[in-house]
């Protein structure tokens, strides 16, 4: 029997299935338009390369703008969301590529099958004790050596903001912030090594420094 899912996945899929047709049109380029974010996503896709045919995950991929980028940078990329009305824009909007209903705390693909995860601002809903989980499932899926690339909003201090409104939806969203440190740490004792840490200032109306954390399984 399949077990209900955490309530916090129920009020995130809820969430952003209310706000899916406004993001997308908030958001219509996938690195918002910074040039550095896309250069780190380009050295990520060149690192998956290496593990070509083998297939890369863009996990929270919203309405598929960077499913769309890596497919372009010639990975055999698909896009797994929480949001069914998330996934329809993605199909309509990339219907050359694939989008699944889905969720990184129980990813529904093969061991070792991956070669290469993407999560740009999507563990920013998963509570810290539900992390564990998630990497377990990164390293689970991932060949041996394979890339993660993650990014996550990072001020100076750890902390829990809940969101009630957005785009004039109602909606019960929690967003989490951490340390760099921290999801590294998460991350090495999921059995995912090390490779790369970038922060990066913020920029235009950007409120928070972003993280970037790149890391590979483990190939032993």
């Amino acid at each position: 029997m399949t077990e209900p899912d955490p309530d916090f996945l129920e009020a995130t899929r809820t969430s952003y299935d209310a706000i899916a047709a406004d993001y997308a049109a908030r958001f219509p380029d996938a690195m918002g338009g910074v040039p550095f974010d896309r250069a780190l996503v380009s050295a990520f896709a060149e690192l998956a390369r290496a593990h070509s045919p083998a297939p890369v995950a863009d996990l929270g991929s919203g309405p598929g703008h960077v499913t769309a980028l890596l497919h372009d940078l010639g990975l055999a990329a698909f896009g797994v969301d929480l949001s069914p009305r998330m996934v329809a824009l993605a199909r309509r909007a990339h219907p050359g590529l694939r989008f699944h209903v889905g969720t990184m705390t129980r990813l529904d693909l093969p061991d070792a099958t991956l070669g290469g995860i993407l999560a740009l601002f999507s563990l920013i809903h998963v509570p810290d004790d539900h992390l564990p989980v998630a990497f377990a499932e990164f390293h689970r899926v991932l060949r041996p050596g394979a890339p993660a690339l993650l990014a996550f909003q990072a001020p100076d201090r750890e902390d829990r903001l809940h969101l009630t409104e957005r785009f004039g939806h109602e909606i019960a969203l929690d967003h989490y912030w951490r340390t760099p440190e921290k999801v590294a740490r998460l991350l090495g004792k999921a059995g995912l090594e090390p490779y790369a840490r970038v922060l990066r200032e913020p920029q235009d109306a950007e409120k928070y420094p972003k993280a970037f954390v790149l890391v590979r399984r483990t190939v032993s």
